[in-house]
């Protein structure tokens, strides 16, 4: 049988694909390409940064932590935020799109809690 956290990972990952997807082709055919875009690079950079905290809890529950790991953070943080820069000063693409998709992944682990709140009835 499969490992439940395993699982609810992948079904996370899924739900933040499947979602992202879904977002950026309705932004698109709401608000046009620069909608569609920025839906998509928000979902891109929530879906990166989910891989980022997923990757530094593992490290962390490691019984030798990596040294690295207190410089991913803080560089993490450098690259969303010199990202944010260009799209606000150089680009085209919806702000406001990218923000609303940088919640993708947010909204993959409030499902993936409603599927967790119904098995927990069965």
């Amino acid at each position: 049988m499969a490992d439940p956290d395993q699982t609810a990972i992948a079904r996370i990952q899924k739900a933040t694909f499947a979602l992202g997807a879904g977002g950026t082709i309705l932004a698109f055919f709401w608000d046009g390409w620069t909608a569609g875009a920025g839906f998509a690079l928000g979902s891109l950079i929530s879906w990166l940064n989910y891989r980022w905290i997923k990757q530094v809890a593992y490290a962390v529950g490691t019984e030798n932590p990596p040294k690295r790991l207190a410089v991913l953070l803080g560089l993490r943080y450098l690259l969303l935020g010199g990202g944010a820069y260009v799209i606000l000063r150089f680009s085209k693409i919806s702000i406001t799109a990218v923000l609303l998709g940088l919640f993708v992944s947010v909204a993959a682990v409030i499902v993936e809690i409603i599927i967790q709140l119904a098995y927990a009835r069965t």
